[in-house]
Parts: C-alpha cells; structure tokens; sequence
C-alpha cells in the first residue's frame, strides 16, 4: 500500500537559488538508506551572480553523497585532492566515512545563464560497520551504468541493484536508485525485492490507483505493494529504496547512528581537523550556531 505522500518543501540555499527538499520529512525521515534529498534547478541566473551559487567548501560524515544531473555541469573538489567536473548521467558517488571535506564550484557561465543547471543529491546512510570507513571519491561514467528500455519506458540503473539489472557502483547496504523517463501512456511497475520503494516525480504526472501525482511529490511504498504507475505525459522519475539501517542522527551535514559521533564532528570541524580540499581551501562553511540537538534538520548552507 501507499504509506506516504511526501510534498517537497522550498528551501533556499544561496541567493537567487531555491531547491524542492523532499528528505528528510518530519513524518518520513528515510526510504532505505536514503537520508536526504534536493532537487535542485533548473536554474538561470545572471553570469554577475554566479559565484553566490557556489557551495563552499564543508564537511560530511557518516554517509556518502551522490550528485546526478539533468543538465548543467558542477565541479566537485574534497580533502583527497580530487577534482572532478560533474556532468549529466554521471554517478559520483562520494563515501565520507569518518570525515571529508568538499566544495561544489558553478564555473561555466553558460550552465547558468542558459537555465541547463538541474540536479538531484542525495545522501545515504552508511550501516554502523561502515561510519568510520575510509574517505572515498568515485566517478562513474554513464556508459559504466545498466540502461533498460521497453515500449515507452527507459531506466538508468544508477546504483544498487532492481528490475535484474545491477550497477558496478561500490554500495553499502542492499539498495536501488533509477532514474526512469516514460513516454504518455507507459505503465510499469516498482522492483519487488527491496522493503521500502519511493517514486519522485522530477518531471511530468503520473497515475496511480486513479490518483494524480506531480512534480515535486514522492510517493513511499512498502513492500506489499504492487503499483501500476502510468504516466499521463513525457516523464522524469527517480526511483529510490531499499532495507532500512535504523534510527540516525542528522545535524547540518552529519549523520550518525551515534548523538556523540554528531558533536565529536561538530568539535573537528570547528577546530580544523577535517581538511579542506587543497586546491580549494581559502574560504569554507563555518559551523552553524547549535540551537538545536542532533536530530534536527540539515542547515542549508551545503547543498550536498
């Protein structure tokens, strides 16, 4: 059955620029490992303001990012000297671990002038084995990634494994995201093997059990159900899930299934023990002021 509608909530993360935040939801605050979630763009803005859009340098523990994109291009730049510019059906996948620092910099005027810039990101939840695993950076090119097409439909296997494909990017925990684009009129259906499966709508409308869904919903299911999804019109869907990890903390940019892993990351990054990337390290995110415990929401400096 339908467990919850999520409706994405406006959350303004530089000047000139919104993005739709779906995760995490005060009813919802996970689907899988699935923490966290931004659907960023498109976005035009004047080439004046671009450096406003950059995201400046900051810290993540406990999870790993994944930035994919529509349009547009980001560069990514972290604590193990990786720079990488980020491109549409790329997979960069970047595991935290115990600590890493990273800046996403807007440096193609014409991205943002031309209203290309559109992006989701997401962070998963890492299980308790793996929290303090090694800092990683990995990009994954889209001809890397399992492509399935059928009448009307077609899906990118981004990581994980549904619909018996599975995607050579490095995971932690059984898990599925797919980013899927139907022709008016396709039907399918949602991957049976996982226990908790959400649909976003990033573009268009679908159909569900005679209900209409739009941009900017998703729609979590468990694993009883069966949907038929039918889209009404040419449509962008992300599909993600998988098992659930269990309770975690998340503050600003930090998740944890420990309270006090959360203010030990707070105290290292206040006293510069998380390095900055060293080919972007003249200017950073400072620690928020703490007004609340470490279950709150992440602060919106960061975008990922």
């Amino acid at each position: 059955m339908l467990d919850i509608v999520i409706e994405a909530r406006k959350a303004a993360i530089a000047p000139g620029m919104s993005v739709r935040r779906i995760l995490p939801f005060r009813l919802r605050r996970m689907v899988g490992p699935f923490i966290f979630m931004d659907h960023a763009g498109p976005v035009d803005v004047q080439p004046e303001l671009m450096h406003n859009m950059d995201v400046l340098p900051h810290p993540h523990i406990g999870l790993s990012t994944v930035n994919y994109l529509f349009g547009g291009q980001v560069t990514h730049r972290d604590s193990l000297g990786v720079e990488q510019v980020i491109r549409p059906g790329e997979v960069n996948w970047m595991t935290a671990g115990s600590g890493i620092a990273h800046s996403e910099r807007f440096e193609d005027p014409a991205t943002l002038a031309g209203g290309e810039l559109e992006m989701i990101q997401t962070w998963v939840a890492l299980p308790e084995k793996d929290e303090e695993s090694a800092p990683a950076f990995t990009n994954y090119k889209p001809e890397q990634l399992p492509v399935f097409t059928d009448t009307g439909v077609w899906m990118r296997l981004i990581a994980g494994h549904a619909y018996g494909l599975q995607s050579n990017v490095k995971t932690h925990s059984p898990m599925f995201y797919l980013h899927v684009v139907l022709e008016p009129g396709a039907r399918f259906g949602l991957p049976r093997e996982h226990a908790e499966r959400g649909i976003y709508v990033a573009k268009g409308s679908i159909e569900i059990a005679g209900s209409t869904y739009t941009v900017g919903q998703m729609l979590v299911f468990n694993k009883e159900a069966s949907p038929v999804i039918r889209a009404k019109e040419h449509t962008t869907l992300m599909l993600l899930g998988g098992e659930p990890l269990g309770e975690r903390y998340i503050w600003w940019n930090f998740v944890s299934s420990r309270k006090d892993r959360i203010e030990q990351a707070k105290a290292d990054w206040k006293e510069g023990r998380i390095l900055l990337p060293p080919s972007d390290n003249l200017e950073y995110v400072p620690l928020p002021e703490d007004k609340s415990k470490p279950a709150g929401g992440p602060a919106p400096q960061a975008l990922s």
